[in-house]
């Protein structure tokens, strides 16, 4: 492959990171602010496309199947939450308990294990089609930019709240933050519901970019959103220190995702492997601080003898 398909292609897989990157913000509410892992995220970003997909074919607006997407992904949050905190599952079991009923609860809302729109049918707000050749203002990669700092604005301004405070307190120090009388369960099942309904979202986005929903598109989501998360803060992290500035830096982490992919692929490596080099890249890079601490000590020692 020639260096100008490379080129060729770079739009596009800027416009699929941006996308991505919505869903990586989600997940840094739960894996850095609320310090939970949580795998529910690869059932819900299929209920967001899924959703999306199919109120669009049964005639509502597209804003109207994007709203409708957020909150199935807050829906799915919530059982998550109820999972965790009424439940007593632990967070990572009650994650993988509700992907795996949301496999059932999305072959259910689609009928089937995909369907499809059309560019030429539907008034999409987002589409492959319109990263070349359209006017400025329809172009994929402006508008889903925009959302995003719409998005960032909407999160720093709700975690400057009290209620916002309670919930970054809760990630922080759970203990600490029951002690200061804060209802520590409430803000886990809230910062869940928010973050799944962002991953919704980006998957309600991703179905009209794409065209399609498929009851697979969002395996190994979590996987992309950790590698997001993790390479947005590797690259920003000295540049970027406060907290809108970090969420920046996480979605610019999902677009350098896949301009890699994008490379990868040019480069002619087999794309089966893709998702063993992202596995292998987020491994590497969260065990970066741990070697880090192993290292520095015997480093300080040194220097000190």
């Amino acid at each position: 492959m020639s260096i100008i398909s490379l080129v060729n292609a770079l739009p596009g897989a800027v416009a699929q990171g941006l996308i991505w990157g919505i869903m990586a913000i989600g997940v840094y509410i739960t894996f850095r602010i609320l310090d939970i892992a949580d795998l529910s995220v690869d059932g819900s970003f299929c209920t967001g496309a899924a959703v999306c997909v199919m109120m669009m074919q049964a005639g509502c607006s597209v804003g109207v199947s994007m709203v409708c997407a957020f909150l199935a992904g807050m829906a799915a949050g919530l059982a998550t939450g109820v999972f965790h905190v009424f439940f007593g599952i632990p967070a990572i079991l009650a994650g993988i308990l509700t992907q795996l009923g949301l496999y059932s609860v999305n072959l259910k809302i689609m009928g089937k294990s995909n369907q499809a729109i059309n560019v030429d049918k539907y008034n999409l707000l987002v589409s492959l089609r319109y990263i070349k050749n359209v006017a400025w203002f329809r172009n994929t990669i402006l508008i889903v930019a925009v959302i995003i700092v719409v998005i960032i604005a909407v999160l720093y301004w709700f975690f400057g709240t009290e209620l916002g405070c309670s919930l970054r307190a809760t990630g922080c120090n759970e203990q600490m933050a029951r002690a200061e009388g804060i209802n520590t369960g409430f803000c886990r099942i809230l910062g869940l519901m928010v973050s799944n309904g962002l991953v919704a979202f980006s998957g309600c986005l991703l179905g009209q970019y794409q065209g399609f929903s498929d009851v697979n598109m969002g395996r190994g989501a979590i996987v992309i959103g950790l590698a997001a998360v993790i390479i947005g803060e590797a690259i920003f992290g000295k540049i970027f220190r406060n907290f809108w500035s970090t969420l920046l830096a996480v979605a610019f982490g999902a677009v350098i995702y896949y301009i890699v992919v994008q490379f990868v692929i040019w480069m002619g490596i087999d794309t089966d492997l893709l998702k063993l080099l992202s596995a292998l890249v987020v491994a590497i890079f969260l065990g970066i601080p741990y070697w880090k601490s192993k290292i520095s000590p015997k480093l300080a020692r040194k220097g000190g003898a």
